[in-house]
């Protein structure tokens, strides 16, 4: 799932591409992606694009009066195109679920693998009319984002640290793969009560959180669209490394599946050695 330094990536990427550009067309292919009915999808075509931001993981375009708001959800990518087909789009059940296109035929699609049709498109009157931007909590990257408010949001949250550390409405953009590459560098089991860190604890996850995602998307800045997810994958200590050597220490990285996710961590380095149970058969590891 694309997460903060990619839709950051992604939106520094439309912002140098777009911006100041006119629509010339707005083809959609997936009718369940668009989640609003005003203005209409065709309205598009003809609006400028002022600018392009992110929130949390929420692309958010602005186009002069309304804003292109786009959730990649897990599967979801934006490919940019320098020549696009000259074919009008049909709706299908196939990857494609939008194609915008700029006057000179340049422009791009979002498309989305796999069954799973979870991909979202708003044309809103501003980003917080759309429920999940509304409800994101603070920035990482955001000035106020210290310690303190670190330790204030996993008190009031509760449950344990892999699963605050992913929830929108506690700390907005960070994903599955971040949270793990978090607490790796910070040496603390995801299944750790988030509530009972302690000051160093705190303080301690505070920085390899804002490190990791800094440096993430710092190794972001200048890639196009097409280079962003192998640069994700090749820079990951623990995340889907799992059989690997640990970076830090040379353990066996080793995986917990629930649901329908896994994540991956490093017994030494965070669990004391043990190597955790599968959470469907086992006790979590407090």
């Amino acid at each position: 799932m694309p997460e903060l330094p990619e839709v950051e990536a992604l939106a520094s990427f439309l912002q140098a591409k777009a911006a100041g550009r006119l629509v010339a067309r707005a083809d959609l292919a997936s009718l369940s992606a668009l989640k609003t009915y005003d203005p209409a999808w065709s309205g598009l075509v003809g609006a400028r694009v002022c600018s392009v931001e992110r929130r949390g993981k929420y692309l958010c375009a602005n186009l002069e009066g309304f804003w292109l708001v786009v959730h990649l959800a897990r599967a979801g990518w934006l490919h940019w195109r320098d020549h696009l087909p000259d074919a009008a789009v049909k709706m299908s059940k196939g990857p494609l679920a939008a194609r915008i296109g700029f006057e000179g035929g340049d422009g791009f699609d979002i498309t989305e693998q796999g069954t799973e049709k979870r991909v979202a498109l708003w044309l809103v009157p501003a980003p917080e009319h759309v429920p999940g931007v509304a409800r994101l909590g603070p920035d990482p990257l955001g000035g106020d984002f210290d310690p303190p408010t670190l330790g204030r949001i996993l008190r009031s949250g509760g449950g344990q640290l892999k699963a605050a550390l992913s929830d929108q409405s506690l700390i907005a953009g960070v994903g599955n793969a971040y949270s793990d590459e978090a607490l790796h560098a910070a040496r603390l089991s995801p299944f750790k009560p988030a509530a009972k860190l302690t000051d160093e604890e705190v303080a301690r996850l505070h920085a390899a959180l804002v490190g990791v995602i800094s440096a993430a998307v710092e190794r972001s800045k200048g890639l196009d669209a097409r280079s962003l997810k192998s640069d994700k994958k090749s820079s990951m200590a623990v995340h889907a490394r799992t059989g690997l050597a640990c970076p830090a220490c040379g353990d066996k990285i080793r995986e917990v599946s629930y649901a329908t996710k896994t994540f991956q961590y490093c017994p030494t380095c965070q669990t004391g050695g043990k190597v955790l149970a599968d959470r469907r058969l086992s006790r979590l590891l407090k």
